[in-house]
């Protein structure tokens, strides 16, 4: 079997497990399958335009300096370019932003925590959270529904008339329910599938990869490498979840990133599922995002402790990072809690470079300024 005729049979299996809801119309390459939807929150063009609005205004926020899309940049694929975020006060978050891209087909939310695994209750964390405080909105949910009340938005229309809209049936349909409801159904239609290796893999154009991407692809799914054992499928990542699926995939894996103390221990204000299960076993074990348009997400890891992408290829070609003095020192490598697929690897300039070829291949340019997902103010 051809390389590409294993992803595409690996494609038809997903699709044919799906089913178009009604209300929406999916704008789904082929070898993507339909992204599960909340009973409770039925997609619709009227509500995924809402939360575009919703989801860059700055309304949203205690003092009005901030949206959903001052961490989630369109043009950094929904991240923002720091190691942590900085909140509306000046509060850091403890890990980076993640990518929005495909997060529709993600099974749990943030880097580490199993029990949010919805688009719905995860919107809530940087409205309403106080350690650390994002947008600010706690205590403040009649003043931000006010403020949206009271809106004109440059279109000419209202908040009222776009929340009318999507919400038809309720007789007040400005609430934090459908404000959290419509931002969900924005981030759920960010779909990414138009890089090179879409083309590819998906459409028949032999031309779309260069010959150093298509000998990295075969680096990057070989036993040598073993990169898409974590950031494999349709979405390079191992936690997926969609229609037609029995049961969603999570994925969370120790890296090697650190080992404190010789028995594979994380900083304290990093312990990944550890902090959510107590059990041991789950120190240091973080979700692995999708390789999506990952050129443009740095920095990398969940603290965005590796600048470059190159970076990344040292650290898991040494099988773990070494950092020789302070708090954190420790060898990653020699940790017992790391991935079995973390035992290191050697390339040649030409394969390193390869790599690097293949991985910028999953870049989706027009995402990038697509003006369904675009600032409308």
């Amino acid at each position: 079997m051809t390389r590409r005729a294993g992803i595409a049979l690996i494609a038809l299996v997903i699709v044919l497990g799906c089913e178009e809801r009604r209300g929406w119309q999916w704008d789904l390459p082929a070898g993507f399958p339909t992204p599960r939807v909340p009973e409770d929150n039925p997609m619709s063009a009227e509500k995924v335009e809402l939360g575009r609005f919703l989801f860059h205004d700055e309304r949203l926020s205690g003092n009005e300096t901030q949206s959903c899309a001052s961490c989630h940049r369109q043009d950094l694929a929904f991240t923002d370019g720091v190691p942590v975020s900085t909140g509306s006060t000046g509060d850091l978050t403890p890990r980076g932003s993640m990518s929005l891209v495909n997060v529709a087909y993600v099974p749990t939310l943030t880097w580490a925590n199993p029990a949010l695994v919805s688009l719905e209750d995860q919107a809530l964390v940087p409205m309403f959270g106080e350690h650390p405080v994002e947008l600010g909105l706690s205590g403040r949910e009649d003043e931000m529904l006010a403020r949206l009340r009271d809106a004109t938005l440059p279109t000419g229309a209202t908040y009222r008339e776009l929340f009318a809209a999507a919400f038809p049936g309720d007789a007040d349909p400005i609430t934090v329910t459908t404000v959290v409801r419509a931002i969900a159904s924005f981030e759920r239609s960010i779909v990414s599938a138009r890089a090179p290796y879409d083309r590819w893999a998906h459409q028949g154009d032999e031309s779309a990869m260069s010959e150093s991407a298509l000998r990295g692809m075969d680096l990057f799914f070989s036993e040598r490498l073993e990169c898409f054992h974590c950031h494999g499928g349709f979405n390079f990542t191992d936690s997926v979840a969609h229609d037609g699926q029995p049961l969603p995939e999570n994925g969370f894996h120790n890296t090697g990133l650190y080992n404190v103390d010789g028995r594979g221990g994380y900083p304290e204000t990093n312990r990944g599922l550890y902090d959510h299960t107590a059990d041991p076993r789950d120190m240091g074990r973080f979700r692995a995002p999708s390789l999506r348009n990952i050129e443009l997400t740095a920095p990398y890891m969940h603290d965005g402790s590796i600048a470059t992408l190159d970076e990344v290829l040292d650290h898991y070609a040494a099988g773990g990072r070494t950092i020789e003095s302070g708090p954190n020192a420790g060898v990653g490598a020699e940790s017992p809690l790391k991935s079995i697929f973390l035992h290191g690897f050697e390339l040649t300039p030409q394969e390193r470079e390869d790599l690097l070829a293949f991985l910028r291949s999953l870049t989706d340019q027009e995402l990038l300024t697509d003006p369904r997902f675009a600032d409308p103010f």
